[in-house]
Parts: C-alpha cells; structure tokens; sequence
C-alpha cells in the first residue's frame, strides 16, 4: 500500500479491514479509497488556512457541515478551536479516513468483483 503520508497507525488500520478480500477486491479499494483519503499534512494546511482566512474550513473538509458552520460563525470558536484543529490535524485526518475506508469497502462489497 504506498499512500503518500501513511501513518502506521493508518496503515494497522488498513490491514485489518481489507483482510478476506482478493487481490482485484484489493486493487479495486485501493484505488476508491486513495481517491477519498485526506493525508494529514493537507488537513494541516486546511487547518492553518482555517485559522487564518476561512474559520472552519478544515470541518468543512473532513464532511463536518455543523461544527465548520459554528466555526464560521463563532470565528473558529474564538480562535480556540481552530487551534486545538491544528494540533490535532493527524487525528481529524485519522477519522475521517476511517470512514472513508468503510464506505471504500461497502463500495468493494457492492460491486461483487
């Protein structure tokens, strides 16, 4: 699995859910999953540029319309908790990932490859 700014966390998390799966159902997931992840260096970006310009662009990003419409709204919950976003840019990453994996494979599943 080569994804550009793959945790090992990521990557355990990977394995575990693509076990039982072929190799086509494993290149077809790659592919779909590759194309929806967020690497956390970009969510770090997002979360910088939602400090500085955009409060609660990095919500927004990560499919969190409510919290990024209170962001926008309370100025990044007075800059507090844009800041606690940037620090904590690995985990919203993170999260959001897994998600991504669990529809990847519900897409996988569905196609009947």
């Amino acid at each position: 699995m080569s994804l550009p700014g793959i945790s090992p966390q990521e990557y355990s998390y990977l394995q575990s859910a693509t076990q039982g799966l072929n190799e086509q159902q494993l290149r077809t997931f790659l592919m779909v999953y590759s194309g929806k992840r967020k690497n956390p260096s970009d969510m770090l970006m997002f979360a910088i540029v939602g400090a500085l310009f955009v409060p609660g662009l990095q919500r927004f990003i990560v499919g969190q319309i409510g919290m990024g419409i209170l962001y926008l709204l309370t100025l990044g919950l007075c800059l507090i908790g844009s800041i606690i976003d940037i620090v904590n840019h690995k985990t919203l990453a993170f999260e959001y990932n897994q998600r991504m994996v669990f529809e990847s494979m519900q897409m996988v599943k569905m196609s009947n490859f």
